[in-house]
């Protein structure tokens, strides 16, 4: 894969300063999360969120926080009912979780990834504010890197295979196109083979092409895309079309989680819901 191709994974860093001042408006997260720019870019795309939420009913903060909740919901049972003690947070950006989960869950290691702008923050962050520990760390990792210091492979070599794991990607894959994508699920299947148990937690925005407000959903991937100075995928059609992606991937069990059908207490849209939550095992 050339050099150029590597950077490309640069341009999601924008949105997660916007995310990290949402989480803190709705009391997810602390102020050591929030940036300048995550503030003013709230500020800017206000008038724009609200358009959309009045005229579409489609309210993207409500989107944001039912993918975050329903991850953590998944999460959570994955530490409680699976025993997983260890989880990595990849493209972590200024997620709250790792602080959230460590401090619910004593036992529990948290490594979270993210490029080096993004993971030299991070790591400022919890350090400025004592959270930074043995339990809790930061590496550097590029999804797109498929050897060296910041490949998946050099990100779990520190981990203990004996014991499950969970890995995280959130706000992340739909910035690739599918075949990106894929290749990256392959080489995480592959690594989570090596563990007693691997458990993928991610979110994606199929290509929902019969839902209510797919015109405006398709003018707001494309608003999304020249946002982040890069492109936004929809990545299959279906739930069939997900659970074969994710197998022909090397998961062996597959979840769609819809957050319109789940018990779960989740914001709830106008409309209906046009995220996905998928639970993918190894085994």
């Amino acid at each position: 894969m050339s050099s150029r191709a590597r950077t490309d994974s640069a341009h999601i860093s924008p949105s997660a300063h916007y995310t990290g001042y949402v989480w803190y408006r709705h009391r997810l997260s602390e102020p050591d999360f929030v940036t300048g720019f995550g503030r003013f870019a709230h500020g800017v795309l206000s008038p724009l969120t609200w358009g959309m939420r009045e005229l579409a009913g489609l309210d993207l903060e409500h989107i944001l926080l039912q993918r975050h909740l329903l991850l953590d919901e998944r999460l959570r049972a994955a530490i409680e009912h699976d025993g997983v003690c260890q989880v990595v947070e990849i493209a972590c950006g200024l997620s709250p979780r790792g602080r959230r989960f460590c401090r619910r869950y004593p036992r529990l290691r948290y490594l979270e990834a993210d490029l080096p702008a993004m993971a030299a923050r991070k790591r400022r962050l919890l350090s400025r504010a004592g959270w930074q520990d043995e339990r809790h760390q930061v590496r550097e990792m590029d999804i797109l890197a498929e050897s060296g210091a910041t490949s998946l492979a050099a990100l779990f070599a520190g981990l203990n295979h004996g014991e499950p794991v969970a890995v995280i990607t959130e706000g992340l894959v739909n910035y690739f196109p599918l075949a990106v994508v894929e290749d990256f699920w392959s080489r995480l299947a592959g690594c989570l083979a090596g563990f007693t148990q691997g458990i993928y937690l991610t979110e994606l925005y199929p290509d929902l092409r019969s839902h209510p407000r797919y015109r405006q959903l398709r003018w707001g991937v494309d608003l999304v895309g020249r946002l982040t100075r890069g492109g936004y995928w929809l990545h299959y059609r279906d739930e069939a079309e997900i659970v074969a992606g994710f197998r022909d991937c090397g998961f062996v069990r597959v979840a769609v989680h819809d957050p319109d059908r789940v018990g779960v207490q989740l914001p709830r849209l106008k409309i209906p819901s046009l995220l996905r939550v998928i639970e993918a095992r190894v085994c």
